[in-house]
């Protein structure tokens, strides 16, 4: 019930702890009408709190038109009964001007001349209070930068004057010049201006996440991609489904669609829907709109306009819908505003935004899962596409088209691939036909039978690509062209070897076979090095029972098939030697190649070396270069497992750059992202190992292989996590868990996903929906077998914990009870005893000292945990978590000013601590410091505590420990000052 002043002083209280949104400010109206009904003289007093709170919550929820209503009547009651405003009210009063400017400026009804008034009124009032200028003089630059007359001058009357105590906080004064920076076409000087907030080092409850949405496109345009990246990544977060961040929003979705990630541009628009419905900030719903109109053009100029897309709520939307409903909507905003400013510059601002054209060649890779793929999101009909880095054009000219796929074949080019599918393309389609220049159509017909085949046969689809093989093989045979023929045959049989469903007997006699028609073939023919066509596809038999023997080799591991592997050397050996006699290097490379493979995988790293180094050297004296990719690549795998990152690094780059020059499509580039990845964060490039996993998560979506895309976003967050940028973490983390993504991936994957993000939104202080993912976890594990109960443990530990956290102690104490019971089941006693320390701590601070009993009874509890654990158990450090215990209870009975109890508990810390040695020197140091705390602080013992300190310090600095050393010290002198 509100009927006193003090229910609803205590309502307002209440209501202050909630987070900005529509609750609190229904609640908050509310709370003024009950204030508003009481009588004089208690009637000022809460009706003032009253307003100013429901102020706030329209500020912080966007609703810019009621905000000045709200404010006038604030202004009223101070003129009629300044004795009702406390001294923080009182400077609210002052400080809240600007907040009517600013809203006034969002809304186009409002005349000017009224804003005008309003800033007048407002240097009138700091006048009278002896207050500075400068916050005067910042909202004048406000309203030149918004109409876009007299900029210059108001910056400068703005900027020279001194800052004052109702000047805006130094972040968001940081964020206005640094836009003005923009504004002037300087994005080097903005984002040097910007550092301070970006990096973290001043903020405010608006920032960093305003200005890191304003910075996204700065950050591109000088090309710091990676800083971009991260900023998006936390500052969406921030901002996301907030109603007083619209605008914020809006520049979100535009970076999205200018860095060619327009999938993850429509996974914003939708958890942003209600916002089409937040018509309470015109001015930011306008630049919310702007965004969304960003997008929807670049997917309309990829040919996506019958994409659905999420729209206002009540009805389906496709893009093109959307965008012709969003530009009339934004197109009147610009208008009203320009309007009533009697200037063009908001509608130039906006045609400004919607002229931009992506800034990179490439999606920046986000390291999200993302509804829309690379693929679709870039069609190669845009104009901003790049083409790709390849040495072969598509000749337009048929003729000229079918003799450059035939050269680049015979080559063993990879971009002859391209080509041959063009080819089938313009034979389907009519805009080409088969000429006698080609030679026989035949000849035609089984080149591209051999080029299905291969395709078919990357799809796994092996009887398909047999089908085709034998269709080739049999048009050769019909030109009288039996090597062809019989390199076709051997092919077909090897690929279908490959496959785990083959009659593995009947494709090894079949090659047999093959390799015997072979050499009948060799008996008639002398093959010389000036023969490379036929000596080619004699080699490619060979290749071909090597492959098939390399596979039922494989098939045996991990203890090989001595027959099997003999059958393989032998094989290898045959096509080693062979292609050294023809002068073929690169054949000499591929059995190499193999050999070192069945060696790596074996555990013969350094036979597995020495064999891919060879094969790099027979392809360096082959015409054909673009085969070093691939033992490169394994190559780099051997070096990371020798701890040679450097050198992988290298490797794989070139493996990399390789693929791309010479059109390699079939190069398997997203795993060599990845481990280019994982080398980047053992050399401690945490930029250069984000990049490298982001790229490969979305090149393995767009290869389909989500649980590898998953794999790849584990390991992002988790260098992220260990770089300290929780918060980026987070956000990848959320990506994996979104959607599909929870529930088509491997369990003990998303189950681990899952903890990382909890224990991620933990440290980020976002304890409840920290709390909200172990609760999901709980569930996911607690049917897991009898080997994995200790995780039930855990988690439960953690959740009650988490759930402590945020003041959710009901279900704290509940999962408390879970994680002791799952404990008697599965032990972890350091899980549990630390779960019972914290209990302890936050206890006492949840409920103050009256609840020291409750917190030393968690203690308590802990002791019996720690005592039932067995002397002889391993990775148990008893004296650890005994010391753990005693220092905790001491910090805990200081709290409560039980000093002597507490100071002679912190001894027992020093002396549990003091059995581990070495070890325990870094947790003996802190039970000295709060020792001495206790001892100084508590008791005005300081001549012993600086003893003390003395003391340890000097064991500290015996240890190696400076910084241990150096706040021992520190405490030291401020006790001998006292």
């Amino acid at each position: 019930m509100l009927d006193t002043p003090e229910a609803v002083v205590e309502a307002l209280r209440e209501n202050n702890d909630r987070p900005h949104g529509l609750q609190r400010t229904i609640t908050a109206e509310e709370l003024v009408e009950a204030a508003d009904s009481f009588d004089e003289p208690a009637k000022p007093d809460v009706l003032v709190t009253a307003l100013l709170e429901l102020m706030e919550a329209y500020e912080h929820t966007g609703e810019h038109r009621k905000s000045p209503v709200v404010f006038a009547r604030v202004l009223k009651l101070w003129d009629t009964a300044p004795e009702a405003f406390s001294q923080w009210e009182a400077h609210q009063v002052f400080w809240r001007f600007k907040w009517v400017t600013t809203s006034l400026l969002q809304v186009p009804e409002m005349p000017l001349a009224t804003i005008q008034g309003w800033i007048e009124q407002m240097r009138t009032r700091y006048a009278d209070a002896d207050h500075g200028m400068q916050p005067v003089a910042a909202m004048r630059y406000h309203v030149a930068h918004h109409t876009g007359e007299g900029i210059a001058d108001a910056y400068d009357l703005w900027v020279t004057r001194p800052r004052t105590e109702l000047s805006d906080c130094e972040a968001c004064e940081v964020r206005c010049l640094a836009e003005h920076r923009v504004t002037s076409g300087d994005d080097a000087g903005a984002l040097e201006v910007w550092q301070p907030v970006l990096e973290g080092d001043t903020s405010c409850t608006e920032e960093p996440q305003m200005s890191q949405a304003r910075a996204l496109l700065p950050l591109l345009r000088v090309g710091r991609t990676d800083e971009a990246r991260s900023h998006h990544l936390t500052g969406y977060r921030r901002v996301r489904g907030n109603t007083g961040m619209q605008d914020e929003v809006g520049l979100h979705l535009e970076f999205c669609a200018l860095s060619r990630n327009q999938g993850r541009g429509l996974e914003i628009l939708a958890e942003n829907r209600p916002l089409f419905e937040a018509t309470g900030a015109p001015l930011a719903h306008l630049g919310f709109l702007t965004g969304v109109e960003v997008l929807l053009t670049r997917l309309a100029a990829d040919g996506h306009t019958d994409t659905a897309v999420a729209g206002p709520p009540g009805r389906n939307w496709t893009a093109g819908e959307l965008l012709a409903h969003v530009r009339a909507e934004a197109d009147r905003l610009a208008a009203a505003f320009d309007e009533r400013n009697a200037t063009t510059a908001v509608g130039d601002r906006r045609r400004k935004r919607l002229e931009r054209r992506p800034l990179l060649a490439e999606p920046l890779p986000l390291g999200l899962r993302a509804s829309l793929s690379r693929t679709s999101a870039t069609s190669a009909t845009t104009p901003e596409a790049p083409a790709p880095a390849v040495t072969a054009d598509v000749p337009q000219d048929f003729v000229a088209l079918v003799r450059e796929a035939r050269r680049l074949a015979l080559a063993g080019h990879p971009g002859d691939h391209r080509l041959w599918t063009r080819i089938e393309e313009r034979l389907a389609d009519g805009s080409a036909t088969h000429t006698e220049e080609l030679g026989p159509e035949e000849l035609l017909r089984a080149q591209l039978a051999e080029q299905r085949a291969f395709r078919l046969s990357k799809e796994d689809r092996e009887a398909e690509s047999t089908a085709e093989l034998k269709r080739a093989a049999e048009l050769f045979e019909g030109l009288g062209m039996p090597w062809h023929a019989l390199s076709a045959r051997a092919r077909s049989l090897a690929w279908l070897s490959a496959s785990d469903d083959a009659d593995h007997e009947a494709a090894r006699t079949g090659l047999d076979a093959l390799l015997a028609e072979a050499q009948l073939l060799m008996a008639g023919t002398a093959l010389t090095p000036a023969e490379p066509e036929v000596a080619l596809e004699y080699l490619t038999v060979l290749y071909a029972a090597t492959f098939a023997a390399y596979h039922e080799t494989v098939r045996t591991l991990p203890e090989p098939d001595p027959t099997a592997r003999e059958r393989f050397e032998a094989h290898a050996e045959r096509l080693k030697t062979e292609a050294e006699r023809l002068s073929v290097p690169h054949h000499v490379a591929n059995a190499l190649q193999f050999l070192a493979d069945l060696a790596a995988r074996t555990g013969e790293t350094e036979h597995a070396e020495e064999g891919l180094r060879a094969a790099l050297a027979a392809v360096d004296a082959s015409d054909r270069p673009w085969r070093g990719s691939r033992p490169r690549a394994l190559l780099a795998q051997l070096m990371l497992g020798k701890g040679q990152p450097a050198e992988a690094a290298e490797l794989l780059h070139r493996a990399l750059a390789d693929a791309a020059r010479y059109d390699d499509a079939d190069f398997a580039v997203a795993p060599t992202y990845a481990l280019l990845g994982h080398a980047a964060s053992h050399l401690d490039d945490v930029n250069g190992a984000v990049r490298h996993l982001s790229e490969a998560a979305a090149r393995f979506d767009q290869d389909a292989a989500h649980d590898e895309a998953t794999d790849a976003r584990l390991q992002l967050a988790d260098v992220l996590a260990r770089a300290r940028r929780q918060a980026d973490a987070v956000a990848v983390l959320e990506s994996v868990l979104a959607g599909e993504g929870a529930a088509s991936g491997d369990e003990r994957a998303i189950a681990q996903a899952r903890l990382n993000l909890a224990r991620g939104l933990r440290e980020l202080g976002e304890y409840l929906p920290a709390a909200e993912e172990f609760l999901r976890l709980a569930d996911t594990v607690a049917g897991w077998e009898e080997d994995d109960r200790q995780v039930v443990t855990l988690v439960a530990a953690e959740a009650a914990t988490t759930l402590a956290l945020a003041d959710r102690w009901d279900a704290a104490t509940t999962a408390y009870e879970r994680a002791v019971a799952a404990h008697a089941e599965a032990a972890d006693p350091p899980l549990i005893i630390h779960m019972m320390c914290e209990f302890a701590r936050l206890t006492l601070h949840a409920r103050g000292p009256e609840s020291l009993e409750a917190a030393l009874e968690h203690l308590t509890r802990a002791d019996a945990v720690l005592a039932a654990v067995p002397q002889d158990t391993d990775d148990f450090a008893a004296w650890y978590e005994r010391g753990n215990v005693h220092y905790r209870r001491a910090r805990v009975l200081a709290e409560a000013e039980r000093f002597e109890q507490a100071l002679t508990e912190a001894e027992a810390a020093i002396a549990a601590h003091e059995e581990g040695g070495e070890q325990g020197e870094v947790p003996r140091a802190e039970a000295v410091r709060i020792a001495a705390l206790i001892e100084g602080n508590g008791l005005a013992r300081f001549k012993e505590a600086a003893a003390r300190l003395t003391t340890a310090a000097t064991r500290c600095r015996a240890a190696d420990l400076p910084q241990a050393a150096h706040i021992l010290e520190t405490l030291r002198e401020d006790y001998m000052k006292r």
